[in-house]
């Protein structure tokens, strides 16, 4: 009989309008590889973040893109995302439903960015360990992965009503090109 490993939890890292949450997952750090894991597209088809090995990643993670500040913070790495070109995909994951995030998309015509929903299996959450157990969504984060899958930058925002730092991520995607 096979025995369910419980997930890593660390509390008291991040938090909701000053109430301390849970962060669940494996906890990843710079120099790390950067896990794989399956998401939801808009059309509903799985993603693997392994198809994009080989091109600079940003990956930006918020609560959901129906508020302000998730909204604020997908808005500003759209409008660098097309600066980069092709080598550099820039990518924004929630836990909102494909229907949402497409809605949300077409809306804010956000169409240089990938917008993919973790809402399915939590597997991004998990593997990077920004899962907040009490609410089920994902921790307001951004992560640099180079071309050979390496994070080069992590950022978990410590208050999920604050936005990230938005130039230190970019300027290290422009050092590294």
């Amino acid at each position: 009989m096979k025995t369910q490993t419980l997930p890593i939890e660390r509390a008291g890292l991040v938090t909701m309008k000053g109430r301390p949450v849970t962060l669940l997952g494996d906890p990843v750090k710079v120099g790390d590889a950067a896990p794989d894991f399956e998401v939801i597209a808009k059309d509903l088809s799985p993603v693997r973040f392994s198809l994009f090995h080989g091109k600079f990643c940003i990956i930006s993670s918020v609560p959901s893109l129906d508020t302000s500040v998730c909204s604020v913070q997908t808005l500003k790495f759209n409008e660098q995302a097309g600066k980069f070109g092709p080598d550099v995909i820039t990518i924004t994951v929630s836990m909102d439903l494909p229907f949402a995030q497409k809605r949300w998309c077409e809306a804010e015509n956000a169409e240089n960015i990938h917008v993919f929903s973790d809402h399915q299996y939590a597997s991004f959450g998990m593997r990077y360990g920004v899962l907040i157990k009490e609410l089920r969504l994902l921790a307001r984060s951004v992560f640099v992965v180079d071309r050979d899958g390496l994070i080069r930058y992590m950022q978990i925002v410590n208050e999920l009503t604050n936005e990230p730092d938005y130039q230190l991520p970019l300027d290290i995607v422009k050092e590294l090109l």
